[in-house]
């Protein structure tokens, strides 16, 4: 299946095969072993490092429940009339699939697929860059796209990618793709990543957005034993990113009070930030934020003590 597609999902294999994910996971580790493939969180692809990138075919079989979750709620953060960029991927394909409903928009792409989905939108208008295609993720890529993006503003910037960690941010396999993207990111007041929990934790060639340019991440729930994106999400928070984590269960579950259900019925749940870098809500911080700051106030910070050493 690896061989024939480029890449596959633990889920899929387990269905497939009929039986558990870990079964599979113990049979992907042998594999891996002997040179056949190489593991990446919920999945397998073939071998090849960092510089290796598979092709539009392979990716859209990867994490398709997951990337239809994150697309549900990245939608539901677009208003009517707002004007954004959306990047290449299978990810923001199924974005723009939703944005289609939403009328007033502007939309400036270098995706041949994000604009296919959306040729027949009612009063949804689209924008091309010019550049290259690069037919293995159908993008326009070069000087031509970058060149195309120069003074133009919008509102967010809808971007995907190979790999992404709290180190250096999101990262993809081709440097013309990268470069493209950095110009997304500068035409944009807020950038939004969408990326399925395989990609968290990955590390891939060249650096898109680092951490610190990324406002909101959005994405699914990482299995209860994959304990590298659980903590690769926490320290993306800790660096500021606000984090909202896609459901798969039904309208609601996400929240006792259902709020940020949008209309498809998905659920969301916002990891709160220990960060300072956002302005809190009229409410003022989380439960989080109130508690370190308590904390703060009864206990006496080091000169503090340092001064009453002295005195004594």
């Amino acid at each position: 299946m690896v061989r024939a597609n480029g890449a596959v999902s633990l889920r899929e294999l387990a269905r497939v095969v009929q039986t558990s994910e870990v079964t599979v996971r113990r049979d992907v580790r042998a594999l891996e072993a002997e040179g056949l493939l190489d593991r990446r969180h919920g999945g397998a692809v073939l071998p090849g490092g960092f510089t290796r990138e598979s092709g539009f075919p392979q990716k859209s079989h990867l994490a398709t429940a997951e990337k239809t979750a994150i697309a549900d709620l990245a939608a539901s953060l677009v208003e009517e009339g707002e004007a954004v960029v959306v990047g290449a991927g299978t990810t923001t394909q199924e974005l723009a699939r939703r944005l289609a409903r939403i009328p007033g928009l502007t939309v400036v792409t270098n995706s041949l697929l994000v604009a296919q989905a959306l040729a027949h939108a009612n009063r949804v208008e689209v924008v091309m860059t010019g550049g290259t295609l690069r037919g293995s993720n159908y993008a326009l890529v070069g000087s031509g796209a970058e060149q195309s993006l120069q003074g133009l503003r919008v509102s967010r910037a809808f971007l995907s990618g190979s790999g992404l960690t709290a180190e250096r941010g999101l990262s993809t396999s081709n440097m013309l793709s990268a470069s493209v993207d950095r110009a997304l990111v500068q035409a944009a007041a807020e950038v939004v990543v969408l990326a399925d929990h395989t990609k968290l934790g990955t590390d891939t060639m060249f650096q898109t957005v680092p951490t610190d340019l990324i406002s909101r991440l959005v994405t699914d729930e990482p299995p209860a034993h994959d304990d590298r994106a659980g903590t690769e999400l926490q320290a993306l928070a800790d660096q500021g990113v606000q984090i909202t984590v896609a459901g798969a269960g039904p309208a609601g579950s996400g929240s006792p009070s259902g709020e940020g259900v949008p209309p498809g019925g998905r659920s969301r749940r916002d990891v709160p930030l220990p960060g300072q870098r956002r302005t809190h809500p009229p409410g003022g911080p989380g439960p989080q934020l109130r508690s370190a700051a308590a904390a703060a106030l009864a206990e006496p910070s080091e000169r503090a003590r340092v001064a009453d050493m002295r005195r004594r």
